[in-house]
């Protein structure tokens, strides 16, 4: 079967308010496709709605007008596949193992052929597979978390800030760790961040949503050749290119006061 690339469209998605406040309009417009292996990083402002725009591709949000398909080599729709999900926070079960964590997601055939167990060997974890989450450190729940949406080889990988509140040299480890698993187990993924920086490391691509109602306003390639250093200076003189080129549009979307960087990374 062919492996298939993602098209997403979301005409309107609207929160009505549980206690009379009316409805928000939260993505109007919003049009994305992902072509097969591709890492594309979704950038934009706190509150935009990049966490609903994941809950709606990964099918967990279907009030949404619109439509998300996998397409497949001849251009036709198809069911998905497997779809990975590693969310802002590492949401382990606390009464399993760093083992069974990871097992959960895997059918009782698949969990017992050591696969849960080889990864997390590859990401350091193999002196912790007894642990409870409560003695793990926030880097090693993360990477369990990691491990956990990549064990079933999935189609399509969903991340949301997965990184998000870490210490500087633990999320580069687990960036780093990231691109190392997506190379050895080539798949697509949507990756959300607020971090500009984080997203030229990580991606082929970036989508800039604009603030709400949300909607693409740059779609960029990132020129870098892979294998990339974190601190390659390369990183920051194209993120000064892109706001410097781009401000102009920035600012027409916030206020006059409000810089571009500052848009661009939701700090405003």
């Amino acid at each position: 079967m062919t492996a298939a690339m993602l098209d997403i469209r979301i005409d309107r998605k609207v929160f009505i308010s549980p206690y009379g406040g009316g409805e928000r309009l939260v993505i109007e417009g919003l049009h994305l496709t992902v072509p097969v292996g591709q890492f594309l990083c979704v950038v934009g402002p706190s509150g935009c709605g990049k966490t609903t725009l994941m809950n709606i591709v990964a099918r967990l949000d279907r009030d949404a007008e619109g439509q998300v398909r996998f397409i497949n080599g001849a251009g036709n729709p198809r069911d998905p596949g497997r779809v990975g999900y590693m969310f802002q926070t590492p949401r382990l079960v606390p009464w399993l193992n760093v083992r069974d964590n990871v097992r959960v997601v895997l059918d009782a055939g698949v969990a017992s052929d050591g696969r849960a167990e080889s990864l997390l060997e590859a990401m350091a974890l193999g002196d912790s597979l007894d642990q409870f989450p409560n003695r793990l450190s926030g880097g090693m729940q993360r990477r369990v978390a990691l491990a956990r949406a990549f064990v079933t080889e999935p189609e399509l990988m969903l991340l949301d800030e997965p990184f998000v509140s870490l210490d500087a040299p633990v999320a580069n480890r687990l960036r780093s760790i990231l691109l190392d698993l997506w190379a050895a187990r080539p798949t697509t993924v949507l990756f959300v961040t607020h971090d500009l920086r984080e997203a030229i490391f990580l991606a082929d691509r970036i989508a800039f949503l604009s603030r709400g109602p949300s909607r693409v306003i740059l779609d960029e390639m990132v020129p870098l050749a892979r294998p990339r250093d974190s601190d390659d200076p390369a990183i920051e003189r194209f993120r000064q290119e892109l706001l410097s080129r781009h401000a102009t549009l920035l600012h027409g979307i916030a206020s006059d006061a409000t810089s571009a960087e500052a848009v661009i990374n939701g700090n405003e």
